[in-house]
């Protein structure tokens, strides 16, 4: 009965994650006539935005403009974009209500011309036919997309997130979120055609908020623009915390708890349900067999059959190694740590703190 349990936990993971991938650049699409805009919001990027600037610059479809919002930034982020020679945008004072990205973001779009518009963090990073298999994609899908990257890691602490990542991609890749008819997008690469981002007066209508990809994906379509989200695997990556556990517990905490009220409650019971079977069978199970308990050999089948799950799960997601897929019940308590302090941030403080701003938690 305990096994049967286990079967279902896991099966519900299987059933939140789809293999949806961007379109293969060998698929021929001759819609490249059009101007392509790429808009890079840029508050303190000195690391990573050399990286994604070059791959940019080579790409197999450059773009024809690459334009970098400086947020203030205090380190050498805009004497970078302009040894690349892109157009920098000096991002004005923030208005009062505007969440930091929304403005430089929108200000982006001001300054751009293309009548494509890509929306990219500055640690993406692309392969060679990335921009091009964007496009493609685009094209075909005849709306707005967003691209979950790769999550490329390098430290320990980095590969924590390995729980967290899975449930991401859960969050997106859910049959109940593609198929609503309200669903969210994944920010780091947002692709969208101009009039479509002109007609529902883009980040411009959702200044306030801080979970902006998906409000962006939900006002495109309550305008009946359609959206969809696919997977990076191959052509999108990022690494996305270079800077220490600080800035990573900072950037998982600012909208893990907001993300999940915006979920499909089908969505929500599934995850809970692969997360429930996750932390029994991963802090149990090593005390019921130190304890040669009758049920432990049901617990460490569980667990083994975690174990080969995530490591599925981990070649689309992110490179995170082996160890700690082993020992799952690491960067499960990591990603419990996360979500209470996104709480405790939203529920009894108010607001949420990134890149050296205190945000405010409004509605939106």
């Amino acid at each position: 009965m305990i096994l049967l349990f286990f079967l279902v936990c896991l099966a519900s993971g299987f059933i939140l994650f789809s293999k949806t991938f961007l379109e293969p650049s060998q698929n021929k699409l001759d819609k490249f006539s059009r101007k392509i805009s790429v808009i890079i919001p840029a508050r303190n990027e000195e690391k990573n935005l050399p990286i994604l600037l070059k791959s940019l610059l080579n790409q197999t479809v450059v773009p024809d403009e690459i334009i970098v919002v400086d947020d203030f930034s205090e380190d050498n982020t805009p004497g970078i974009a302009r040894e690349f020679g892109v157009k920098l945008i000096k991002n004005p004072p923030l208005p009062s209500g505007w969440t930091g990205k929304n403005w430089a973001l929108w200000n982006g779009y001001l300054h751009s011309t293309g009548d494509v518009l890509i929306f990219m963090d500055a640690d993406v990073r692309l392969s060679e036919d990335g921009i091009e298999r964007i496009l493609k994609t685009l094209f075909l899908s005849g709306g707005a997309i967003s691209v979950i990257p790769y999550h490329t890691t390098e430290q320990f602490y980095e590969k924590l997130c390995l729980i967290v990542n899975i449930l991401g991609v859960f969050a997106f890749m859910s049959p109940y979120e593609r198929k609503s008819s309200s669903k969210g997008m994944y920010g780091s690469c947002i692709a969208v055609f101009r009039k479509d981002y002109e007609k529902v007066g883009g980040h411009r209508s959702i200044y306030e908020s801080i979970t902006d990809d998906l409000s962006l994906g939900k006002l495109f379509c309550e305008n009946g623009v359609k959206v969809e989200n696919f997977l990076g695997y191959g052509s999108v990556s990022f690494r996305m915390y270079p800077n220490g556990m600080k800035s990573q517990l900072e950037g998982i905490a600012k909208s893990a708890a907001l993300s999940m009220q915006q979920l499909q409650k089908k969505t929500i019971f599934l995850i809970a349900l692969w997360v429930f079977g996750l932390v029994i069978t991963g802090f149990l199970t090593p005390v019921l067999l130190f304890s040669h308990h009758p049920l432990a050999k049901q617990f460490l089948l569980g667990y083994i059959f975690y174990v080969i799950q995530i490591l599925y799960l981990q070649l689309y997601i992110g490179n995170f190694g082996f160890v700690l897929p082993l020992f799952f019940f690491i960067p499960t308590a990591y990603f419990l740590l996360m979500i209470l302090y996104s709480f405790y941030q939203v529920k009894f403080i108010g607001s949420i703190y990134w890149k050296g701003r205190q945000i405010k938690v409004g509605d939106k």
